[in-house]
């Protein structure tokens, strides 16, 4: 595999004694949608903010196409897109003379800049909006324009953070289906960082899941459901017309079917927890002794599992830190057990 268009190793950047970002190790390939998704707070804009060369870490690097973010923010931003969460245009000019003043300011020849704005328009899908002024936009308007604002330079990396903040989910589902389509058509390398885990889910090729400064996972859904949800990460639910009979003949037949874990009957429902998806296998099965198959349903882990069972780990070891550093304190301090 090639070097990584995005590495970042032990990226660290404390404020006084808050570690907003805490040795983060993080590489993305080139052509990559790769979704960085975490509640407020958790330390995504600072991330990219060192990404960009535009706040010092306090320690670690942040290599962007092949150039030190710190020691060459100037090349990287040659490279790179940034879309921030909020966007500022000048209100009295249109759509199109907004993205003509962009393209000058990253030095696009004068002979080429209206037709390149004009190509960013139409690849956005405002073509037929491009003379309102942006006065008139929406907020999903407005984001497709920051969008082209990226896009005109041609960049390797498009950064967006935050996204798809305040858009109508029709709006948010056509921006994410552009996002994924540039991406495969152009090639292009994208970080999105949000906390709306559904929408990530949707376009994102792998996530990492970060909490309070430190990644706790990454890869994609079934990697991290795999590792979370172990040896009974396949759930399936079979429901068939008759009353399932106890003790189940089948029962110990079944069990002994490499990658079935566990199996509970209902009255006529049978769920089976696998270590890898076998719900063909058991529908076959069914069929073939007979039963009258009324439902079949099959539990896939999401980014909402995924999330929560990540976070709910890292507070309980955060308890248990607390508890322990509490603990210690007070035996030194007093000298008692």
């Amino acid at each position: 595999m090639k070097d990584p268009i995005i590495q970042l190793k032990g990226l660290t950047k404390c404020y006084g004694s808050l570690k907003a970002v805490d040795d983060l190790n993080l590489d993305i390939h080139k052509g990559e949608i790769f979704g960085l998704l975490g509640p407020n707070g958790a330390g995504k804009t600072t991330t990219i903010l060192m990404m960009l060369g535009l706040t010092d870490p306090t320690s670690g690097t942040a290599t962007v196409c092949g150039h030190n973010a710190t020691n060459n923010p100037i090349a990287v931003k040659k490279k790179v897109g940034y879309m921030p969460d909020s966007l500022g245009f000048y209100d009295g000019m249109t759509a199109l003379e907004n993205l003509i003043y962009i393209g000058r300011l990253n030095g696009l020849p004068e002979k080429e800049i209206k037709t390149s704005a004009t190509e960013m328009m139409e690849v956005v899908g405002l073509t037929n909006d491009m003379h309102k002024k942006t006065a008139t936009y929406s907020r999903g308007m407005k984001q497709r324009l920051g969008l082209a604002d990226v896009l005109i330079k041609r960049p390797d990396v498009i950064v967006l953070d935050e996204p798809t903040l305040g858009i109508d989910p029709s709006g948010i589902k056509d921006f994410l289906i552009l996002i994924k389509r540039l991406s495969k058509q152009q090639g292009l390398t994208v970080l999105l960082s949000s906390h709306h885990l559904h929408h990530v889910q949707q376009v994102c090729d792998r996530v990492g899941i970060f909490v309070n400064g430190k990644l706790l996972a990454q890869g994609n859904i079934d990697t991290l459901s795999g590792n979370l949800f172990g040896k009974d990460g396949y759930v399936t639910s079979i429901t068939v017309q008759q009353t399932i009979e106890q003790p189940w003949p089948f029962e110990t037949e079944l069990k002994l079917r490499e990658g079935m874990n566990q199996i509970t009957l209902h009255e006529n429902r049978i769920d089976f927890a696998c270590s890898h998806d076998m719900t063909p296998a058991i529908v076959r099965f069914f069929v073939e002794k007979g039963y009258d198959i009324l439902e079949v349903h099959k539990k896939d882990y999401g980014l909402d599992d995924i999330y929560e069972k990540y976070f709910e780990n890292n507070l309980m070891e955060n308890t248990h830190e607390k508890s322990t550093d509490f603990f210690e304190r007070s035996f030194f301090k007093t000298g008692k057990k």
